[in-house]
């Protein structure tokens, strides 16, 4: 068999990034920073040993055509509408004010040609889709508002790719404006309405294909089918001269609408994080360490110009979109970093002389330099967040925290419940309280919801909930209780940190997906509700409800093993006993049954159904209005939303429970809708 020195060279590049990635782990940096180090050292301007740079870059443009269909599988079309506004506003917000605030720096106070100006600006407008989406995606902060904000924001850097192309060769040529306008309002048209097409003609043809190959039952058909479906959506964007990168994030949203979306996610993770890895170390190999020790002071002005500069215009962004300064912050760090389509721009200025080369050097040194700290940026950004004595100054200029029409209602708070997010979870427990009659604020910091909900008679205000300042106008000190319901495992700290600031004995509940991301709850006397610990038990439950075992012995020994998972410091009032003698059959337990309007039941008496006799349970006590009655309860007849205490055996509970409340599907039989 021939020898092919790809392989060679895939190999050594796979060693030295697993060596260096397990170094810098040590170092406790993250994993992408190692990538890019690895590229530095096996890259030309390093030790020199790749040479097959076509082929390497090809492999990590394939990595990036991943990533973003993964990314896009995490979206839908419905949360594509709920974002259009960061796309639109945030996006070109953040792409005009780059533009045009480095354009005209390097013109007027430099002295660049206004034309090669231009280009420098197309050049830091751009950030790094695959750097950013790849952190966002493994700290799960893409539902975050600064990572809704950072997307959205990407998504139109991606779509100014191509008049950007098209505007560098006009430029060089010396086209006039009006021809240069011409030509690229047909390139954003262009590009608009060809994004339009892909996205009907896939959601169209996609589902009937994903079903068609579901119904073969094979694995690799389905596998080659993700592929295509992703490879083709790229590969229709580039014949228009938009990016593979933004095809393949549309070609996701397309399949996360339909029933496979999980699974092709499952499907194309490992060939993402493989082919992934190879673009952050085909970054590294772009690092001219020669440049930057020729010329240290150009190389570290233009990397304060990507990390700093950057920074600031899209955290002045954030603050102009109303964001808070928290949500801004991130959102500045996360877009602050030279793009990969920015070489590509700077090939084409290269080619058509639009820039000069020694400039083009120390751009693209500086760029690899920002890119290769975003990793480490991302990491501190979270200390200085919101909450944090470093921007309250700001918040409080800005009185951005919350709404003043909110302030008046909160006076009168007290043993309320503040709910922190208004998604499905803090939806439901609002509904919940709502319907018991106990007072609640939710904090919400999507202001979309905010003013959709105002004028419904949802108790809400509009605020960043890790602001001491917006606790303060929920009266915090005053409440029952705070619970954090958002999925943001950066931004719940900080909101832990400050409600406990303002109340030591304050009960805090807070939602997470994972046991990794609790463990800096306990310390602050946080109550952590993880998913996938809750789901477990959840489950657990109704398995073992349907097998009919007593309920106090379910309850305490589910706590039990909630407890040793969750290595807190609950544990149960009394041992737990054990579920293995615990056979339903011929036990007694005692139920509580709902009397529901229009039951069987209603307006006779135990005596009159003869309870006893039809079913073999007891009844022991009935309430009534919140008072426990127990004299005379064979002759009392029963209401509507009484609460019947009954006891005997399960299968006599059972058949109480048919008699009393009437029959019910079969797979519910065993939990019983009005069991409690």
């Amino acid at each position: 068999m021939a020898h092919i020195p790809l392989i060679d060279e895939l190999a050594l590049l796979a060693a030295v990034a697993v060596l260096t990635a397990l170094v810098l782990a040590r170092l406790r940096l993250p994993p992408v920073s190692g990538l890019i180090a690895a590229g530095v050292l096996l890259g030309p301007f390093g030790l020199g040993l790749i040479r097959e740079r076509e082929a390497i870059d090809v492999l990590s443009e394939v990595g990036v055509v991943f990533l973003l269909f993964t990314v896009g599988l995490e979206f839908s079309i419905t949360k594509l509408r709920n974002i259009w506004r960061l796309v639109f506003v945030g996006g070109s917000l953040q792409v005009a004010l780059t533009l045009a605030a480095v354009a005209g720096f390097a013109s007027w106070q430099l002295g660049v040609d206004p034309r090669a100006a231009v280009v420098y600006g197309c050049v830091f407008a751009l950030s790094s889709t695959a750097i950013v989406l790849r952190l966002l995606t493994d700290r799960r902060e893409l539902d975050a508002p600064h990572g809704r904000l950072i997307v959205g924001a990407l998504i139109l850097q991606d779509l100014c790719v191509v008049p950007m192309v098209l505007i560098i060769p006009l430029l060089a040529a010396g086209t006039g404006p009006v021809e240069l306008a011409s030509s690229v309002g047909w390139a954003l048209g262009k590009a608009a309405l060809v994004v339009i097409a892909v996205v009907l003609v896939a959601r169209f043809a996609v589902p009937r294909l994903l079903f068609a190959v579901d119904a073969s039952r094979s694995r690799d058909l389905f596998l080659l089918a993700v592929l295509g479906v992703c490879i083709g959506t790229a590969w229709l964007t580039s014949q228009v001269g938009l990016s593979l990168a933004l095809g393949a994030f549309l070609g996701g949203i397309v399949v996360a609408d339909t029933e496979f979306g999980h699974r092709a996610m499952s499907d194309v993770l490992p060939l993402r994080d493989a082919f992934v890895s190879v673009f952050f170390i085909s970054l590294g190999m772009l690092l001219d360490v020669g440049t930057v020790m020729a010329e240290p002071l150009a190389v570290l002005g233009l990397f304060l110009a990507f990390v700093v500069g950057k920074g600031v215009i899209a955290f002045s962004v954030a603050l102009m979109m109303r964001f808070p300064p928290r949500v801004a912050w991130l959102t500045g760090i996360g877009l602050a970093q030279f793009g990969e389509f920015g070489f590509v721009l700077l090939r084409v200025a290269e080619t058509h002389d639009a820039v000069d080369p020694h400039a083009l050097s120390l751009l693209l040194t500086a760029g690899v330099l920002s890119m290769l700290v975003t990793p480490l940026l991302a990491r501190m950004a979270p200390r200085f967040t919101a909450g944090e004595k470093l921007l309250a100054p700001l918040e409080r200029l800005l009185r951005v925290a919350t709404q003043p029409d909110q302030e008046q209602r909160g006076e009168a708070l007290r043993d309320h419940v503040v709910i922190i997010g208004y998604g499905v979870s803090g939806r439901l427990l609002a509904d919940s309280l709502e319907a018991s009659g106990r007072e609640h604020l939710v904090i919400e910091l999507n202001a979309e919801v905010v003013r959709r909900l105002r004028g419904t008679g949802v108790p809400i205000s509009y605020g960043d909930a890790s602001s001491v300042e917006v606790l303060q106008h929920a009266h915090l000190e005053r409440a029952a209780a705070l619970v954090v319901t958002i999925a943001d495992p950066t931004a719940t700290p900080r909101i832990v940190a400050a409600a406990r600031a303002l109340s030591a004995e304050l009960p805090i509940l807070v939602r997470a997906r994972y046991l990794e991301d609790v463990k800096y709850l306990y310390g602050a006397g946080a109550v952590p509700a993880v998913e996938e610990v809750e789901v477990g038990i959840e489950l657990a439950m109704r398995v073992l409800r349907k097998l009919g075992l007593p309920r106090n012995l379910i309850e305490t020994q589910l706590n039990e093993a909630r407890r040793r998972t969750m290595e807190s410091d609950r544990s149960p009032l009394r041992a737990a006993p054990s579920l293995a003698h615990a056979d339903p059959r011929g036990h007694v337990r005692v139920d509580a049954l709902a009397i529901e309007a229009g039951a069987p039941a209603v307006g006779k008496t135990l005596v009159e159904l003869a309870m006893r006799r039809h079913t073999g349970a007891l009844g022991v006590a009935l309430v009534r209005g919140g008072e426990v009655l127990q004299d005379d309860l064979p002759e009392r007849a029963l209401r509507p939303d009484d609460i019947l205490y009954i006891a005997g055996s399960t299968e006599a509970i059972l058949r109480a429970q048919t008699l009393l409340l009437g029959p019910e599907p079969a797979e519910d039989q065993g939990e019983g809708r009005t069991v409690i």
